[in-house]
């Protein structure tokens, strides 16, 4: 069966790099050597066995389980990281399912094997987990579990703090008594990044001979734990050393002590520039300082000053309450005084109104007398003036009386004459 590519080409952009789900192409080569060399451990159990990769993340794994084993299914929380797996790696043996590792979605019996790589410290309900993967399992089944070291992992995390994203951390103890509380069989391995002398030959060649020595691992100083677990007797349990083509740990270092040293330099730069500005901040500090003792005494002086204003307040409240009290009595007499007043001046305007009002009946009695006289007086005026427009008229009547005699021939003949009357 040909092998499909371990690197996929360009990864999704939802497929990010968090710090926990190991995306290809985006971590160091040394946290990806550590994630796949487990499934190329496990590689050699998967072969011809139907496989379930619990939280497959990206796929890298699952694809190249299915180099060796007769069916991979994917399994992993996140939709979208079980759907940019599957449109990075397609095989006709190897699919795809979103579900918690908590309740797996398939029926009793239905794996040969099960991996489950640096998942389990991640579940707050761990142990259903296990339980799902024992009832997945057929009878002869294998299950496959990895974990990061707790003691290690605290002390490499130290300046960092606890990794948010892990609910629950297993020292070897407690991780070898959870795993046999389900299964009847547990091997253990631990897993460390080894130095290495590499031999290898220009030529291709296959097969290796490896020389591993004696001494015995040590669980509390290691990086990761790894457990084989089975409900019946495995046999055999040898060392796997996973060497990647293009380790040399020599050169690795190499570069990794000259990026430290650039990031030292670079370090030592804002060391410069802290400890300038720390001692800019040293003279503003110093400047601040002295301006608070200025500040100080100048409080201090306000706070006397409003003290002797607050005595002389209190002094004058006294002196005002004084002056008021001596203000009420003035007040207390001013109104008797006015009450006094009042009485003795509306004793005298009763009299001043009776006097009046006897006056006003006088000159009312005057007024009318002296209105019954003009009306009498009116009225001899009306009669007078009637008798004069009588007068008037008859004059008129007698000017144009003698005014026609005057005209008349006969009168004129005969005043010629000497006859008539005079007129």
């Amino acid at each position: 069966m040909d092998r499909v590519p371990v690197t996929p080409p360009q990864p999704s952009p939802q497929r990010e790099f968090t710090g926990e789900r190991v995306i290809p192409g985006q971590v160091d080569a040394d946290l990806w050597n550590e994630h796949f060399a487990r499934y190329m451990f496990a590689s050699r159990l998967a072969r011809r066995k139907r496989v379930l990769d619990i939280a497959c993340g990206a796929g890298y794994g699952a694809a190249e389980l299915a180099n060796t084993a007769a069916r991979v299914t994917g399994l992993d929380v996140s939709a979208d990281a079980v759907h940019g797996a599957a449109a990075s790696y397609s095989r006709p043996n190897l699919g795809w399912v979103a579900a918690p590792a908590e309740a797996l979605p398939f029926a009793g019996g239905s794996f040969d094997l099960v991996t489950a790589f640096e998942v389990i410290e991640h579940l707050s309900d761990w142990p259903a987990m296990l339980h799902e993967a024992a009832r997945v399992l057929a009878p002869t089944g294998q299950l496959i579990v990895s974990t990061p070291n707790k003691s290690y992992y605290a002390e490499s995390r130290r300046a960092a703090g606890p990794n948010p994203f892990h609910a629950h951390e297993f020292e070897y103890a407690e991780f070898v008594d959870a795993l046999r509380q389900v299964f009847a069989h547990v091997a253990m391995f631990v897993q460390n990044h080894a130095s290495v002398v590499a031999f290898q030959p220009m030529q291709a060649a296959g097969g290796a001979e490896v020389r591993l020595e004696s001494a015995a691992a040590d669980p509390g100083s290691s990086h990761f734990f790894l457990a084989v677990c089975a409900q019946v007797p495995q046999t055999g349990g040898p060392a796997y050393l996973y060497l990647p083509t293009t380790a040399n740990v020599l050169r690795e270092r190499e570069q990794h002590i000259q990026r430290l040293e650039g990031e030292l330099a670079q370090k030592d730069d804002w060391l410069r520039k802290s400890l300038a500005e720390h001692q800019e901040l040293v003279h503003a500090h110093r400047r601040q300082q002295s301006e608070l003792e200025e500040r100080n005494r100048w409080a201090a002086q306000i706070d006397e000053e409003l003290n002797t204003a607050r005595q002389r307040v209190s002094a004058l409240q006294e002196e005002a309450a004084r002056e008021s009290a001596a203000a009420a009595e003035v007040v207390a007499g001013y109104e008797a005084k006015i009450r006094e007043l009042e009485l003795e001046a509306n004793t005298r305007a009763r009299e001043i109104e009776e006097h009046w009002r006897g006056e006003y009946d006088r000159k009312s009695a005057d007024l009318a007398k002296c209105i019954e006289l003009l009306d009498i007086a009116e009225q001899t005026v009306e009669e007078r003036t009637e008798w004069a427009q009588r007068l008037d008229r008859e004059r008129a009547v007698l000017e144009a009386q003698v005014s026609l005699v005057q005209a008349s021939r006969w009168v004129r003949m005969g005043r010629k004459l000497g006859l008539g009357p005079q007129v």
